[in-house]
């Protein structure tokens, strides 16, 4: 199972949120454990937490899939700052607000 988590191309037309999501690929580990943290996910605690100022001004989708990006690419490199418990709430947040907006 492959998701892409990269933010889906701009338009002229509205596109579809999940459009261009299934393209990338995660470890399944780490998207099971996003999905088990689902139940517990509460946006107006844990959005605020998880972006940076900058993040925290864009659309709350573009702003998880920039973090998400972000968080991929230093699991990837290997670097020090790469937190796999930081990675499963983005991944939790960005799985919750797809589904909220598929269901608005």
């Amino acid at each position: 199972m492959s998701f892409n988590f990269a933010p889906p191309p701009r338009t002229a037309q509205a596109l579809a949120p999940t459009e261009g999501v299934a393209d990338r690929r995660r470890p399944r580990l780490l998207l099971s454990a996003a999905r088990h943290g689902l139940s517990l996910y509460r946006r107006d605690r844990d959005l605020p937490r998880l972006l940076t100022l900058a993040e925290s001004r864009m659309p709350p989708l573009d702003a998880l899939f920039t973090a998400e990006a972000r968080i991929e690419s230093a699991r990837r490199t290997g670097a020090a700052t790469y937190s796999f418990a930081r990675h499963i709430e983005v991944l939790i947040a960005l799985l919750a607000e797809l589904r909220l907006t598929l269901h608005a």
